[in-house]
């Protein structure tokens, strides 16, 4: 399982959450060592070098999984989708030529078996953004680079269309436990009726 969407929206606390009830192994795309050298990436970088590091962190994030997979299910916050969608908006670079230099790579990529995609307000983003503790430059970003929060929605939003394993969740006036409640009753009638469920908002 994959959790997508922009900074602040509620990710990592969710996927926590998850972890704890599906008795998973949880994930943060970037993983080590990469996550250790992305402010470097992004501040000494030109765009791409900057997308082929965060395509080495994705590739080796995938290797990850294959190994936390043999223990059990595996809970992403971020995968490909992000880096894809990330790239684009904070390069302001066409969505599609960033595909395009993925697409190669795809088959080497552990395909997700479902990708939620959060979708909260500005006035949900910003609360939490007033609650995280670990607050950084892409946090602050989202508001202080005009743009930035738009081109990162339309991006999501475009990469979910032609994701099969994509379902849209809006997070607005829901708990992370609520939502964890969502998923997980999302994931039970999925279980039970696979077509029915495929791509539908829960």
């Amino acid at each position: 399982m994959v959790l997508e969407g922009v900074s602040g929206v509620g990710k990592s606390t969710l996927a926590r959450r998850l972890a704890k009830r599906l008795d998973a192994t949880v994930l943060h795309t970037l993983t080590d060592p990469h996550t250790g050298w992305s402010d470097a990436a992004n501040d000494e970088l030109r765009p791409l070098p900057q997308f082929a590091f965060y395509l080495s962190g994705l590739l080796h994030t995938s290797d990850v999984v294959r190994q936390a997979l043999s223990r059990g299910p595996v809970v992403a916050d971020r995968y490909a989708s992000s880096v894809m969608a990330c790239h684009a908006a904070v390069n302001r670079a066409c969505l599609d030529q960033v595909r395009e230099l993925i697409t190669p790579f795809q088959p080497y990529l552990v395909a997700a078996d479902i990708t939620f995609y959060l979708l909260g307000s500005d006035r949900s983003l910003r609360e939490r953004m007033g609650t995280k503790t670990d607050v950084k430059q892409d946090d602050t970003d989202l508001f202080d680079v005009p743009g930035r929060l738009d081109r990162l929605r339309e991006n999501f939003l475009a990469v979910a269309e032609t994701d099969p394993s994509a379902v849209v969740l809006p997070t607005d006036g829901h708990s992370p436990d609520d939502l964890a409640d969502i998923i997980v009753e999302y994931l039970e009638d999925r279980r039970a009726e696979p077509d029915r469920h495929r791509r539908r908002h829960p």
